[in-house]
């Protein structure tokens, strides 16, 4: 690898959103900056190339968002997914930060479009990328190369020399890059199966990783191994169902199955085991790899009728069609007996009511072990589809610890001076269950531009 200078002021780690949000903060501050994007050009981004929104806060319309997302709803909705499991102060920060994001975006050349419709209910919260995650890295790598961000890709650290807590240098291979501030954003550790197995045990084998194959987590291993606090779980994760047929990396966001609310889903047993209808599908997708993963075989089935079609986006892989339910049980490797017993069972349990999928619609079933609280429609309408079910890991929640400034923080109590970190590699302190559509990118945005903008203040001693 060949750098223009063996020194830089600030120097990032890794090459999606949050990375690049910070390096071009930063040499917008006048900071010399070198990004390390550990993937090839061609996977350049991280789990960004996957992405289609973020979810900012707003009073009042903005840019393609309608309404109003206050602060108020959107803490509301942050607890519900994560079960009180955060840290109030960063969170409240980053929901706070995130009126800015929209706006910062489209300055370096970001587009948005109208959101889509469907099960995903996002039309006031969440703004979508024009072109996707794709559009967004292009735009904003255009814009550091732009401002003189020096660039490198197959450049995977392979380690770190911290003093006392202290940023000295980093190598990736045999050369040696130093600097005054270095930021990390190279995301988390779910392409790691061996990370995952040890938090996981052996089912973690049967997981799909939807994100980049690049995330193995080895510079997190390097800070925690050099001291880092760490913060979050290693079994915590956004974690999605997604089909089966799905490669195991790098699948992306076309693998998911956005119909679980508008039907049944059952396991390899030929039956339900949660709520298929709980809330919106943006604050339940994210835990339906984790409840799959739960289930025999690490394998579930969805089941919808006729009604279904065409209200939800498809993912790319066709769904098994048959005209009876017993065709379709055997289709997809299920006891046809049991299928239309539970098939049965469901259907006899649907209370009456007026379906409304854009609202909480109270449309339940009545006398199931499980019941279905929103949403209940009979399965009858052939012809039926089914999509079956596998765990699709996006991103992990073990990190580091960081302060509202984005300063690592050390095991030991103390503060590094010019370490900084953004993106999945810190989402722990904000995310420590559950998910909500669109806020990881969302804190990536946020502790970007913080990251950067501190790193460049150490580096340039203001």
């Amino acid at each position: 690898m060949k750098t223009r200078f063996d020194h830089c002021d600030v120097l990032v780690a890794g090459g999606g959103q949050a990375g690049l949000i910070a390096a071009i903060v930063a040499a917008e501050k006048g900071a010399r900056v070198c990004l390390l994007e550990g993937a090839p050009r061609t996977h350049r981004g991280g789990n960004t190339r996957h992405t289609r929104n973020l979810r900012p806060m707003h009073i009042g319309p903005l840019s393609v968002l309608s309404g109003t997302y206050d602060e108020a709803e959107y803490w509301d909705d942050l607890m519900r997914v994560t079960k009180g499991k955060t840290d109030e102060t960063m969170a409240r920060m980053t929901l706070r930060n995130s009126t800015e994001a929209v706006a910062w975006l489209e300055e370096r050349g970001v587009q948005f479009q109208p959101p889509l419709g469907g099960t995903l209910h996002l039309g006031r919260t969440n703004a979508f990328f024009m072109g996707g995650g794709k559009q967004l890295l292009n735009a904003l790598y255009r814009h550091a190369e732009k401002l003189g961000v020096e660039v490198h890709y197959d450049a995977m650290v392979s380690s770190v020399d911290i003093a006392d807590g202290e940023f000295k240098s980093l190598q990736v291979g045999e050369h040696t890059i130093s600097a005054k501030a270095f930021v990390a954003a190279a995301g988390g550790f779910e392409a790691n199966i061996e990370w995952l197995k040890e938090a996981w045990g052996d089912i973690a084998e049967n997981f799909l990783i939807r994100g980049t194959p690049y995330n193995r987590g080895d510079l997190l291993r390097i800070l925690l191994d050099a001291g880092a606090q760490q913060i979050g779980e290693p079994n915590q994760c956004h974690a999605v169902a997604i089909d089966g047929r799905a490669p195991k990396f790098d699948g992306g966001i076309c693998t998911r199955v956005d119909c679980v609310s508008l039907g049944i889903v059952v396991n390899k047993n030929a039956e339900r085991f949660y709520d298929e209808g709980e809330d919106f599908w943006p604050k339940r997708y994210a835990i339906w790899g984790r409840l799959v993963a739960d289930q025999p075989g690490q394998v579930a089935h969805v089941i919808i009728d006729q009604k279904a079609r065409g209200a939800f986006m498809p993912p790319v892989f066709p769904p098994v069609v048959a005209n009876t339910i017993g065709e379709l049980a055997e289709k997809i490797g299920l006891d046809p007996a049991t299928l239309e017993k539970t098939v049965d069972d469901y259907n006899a349990s649907v209370q009456p009511g007026q379906f409304d999928h854009t609202e909480l619609d109270g449309v339940h079933t009545s006398g199931l072990a499980v019941n279905k609280t929103n949403w209940a429609r009979t399965l009858d309408h052939p012809p039926y589809s089914a999509y079956s079910l596998r765990p699709g890991i996006t991103f992990t929640y073990l990190g580091v610890e960081v302060s509202e400034k984005a300063q690592m923080q050390m095991a030991n109590g103390t503060e590094s001076p010019n370490i900084f970190a953004a993106g999945e590699i810190m989402a722990g302190n904000v995310l420590g269950q559950g998910y909500l559509a669109g806020i990881g990118m969302t804190i990536g945005n946020v502790f970007g531009r913080i990251a950067g903008s501190e790193a460049a203040d150490y580096a340039l001693n203001r």
